[in-house]
């Protein structure tokens, strides 16, 4: 076998990345992988609304509170509150908040598009 059948990351030790909602740490970005990535992200309170054409996203909170705006619609957000977003979907999350957020495929920066509020 030329490699190992797994992979291991620890979350906290990998650089943050900025993201519409704040900060990302992204595990599991290597080429050969076609299922998902796993990203702890710290949200802030000036998240941006944007979407994806080709992803599915599970967010689960691990600390805060706030809500999600999810095509419009207001879902409450606390600890171990867990929603997959689908791809299209116009969300941001508001408040203080980690989560791990699980993207299927793997995160690719070309399928996030920023939406700018209307005037």
């Amino acid at each position: 076998m030329d490699s190992p059948r797994f992979a291991v990351a620890q979350l906290d030790e990998l650089p943050a990345t900025p993201c519409p909602c704040g900060q990302a740490r992204r595990a599991f970005m290597e080429p050969w992988n076609t299922l998902a990535s796993v990203h702890l992200t710290d949200i802030h309170h000036d998240s941006q609304a944007h979407y994806h054409k080709g992803m599915t996203e599970i967010y689960i909170v691990l600390e805060g509170e706030g809500h999600l705006e999810a095509d419009g619609q207001i879902i409450p957000l606390k600890p171990l509150t867990t929603v997959m977003i689908r791809p299209g979907c116009v969300h941001r999350a508001v408040g203080k908040l980690r989560i791990l957020n699980i993207p299927m495929p793997p995160f690719n920066p070309a399928d996030e598009f920023t939406v700018t509020p209307a005037s």
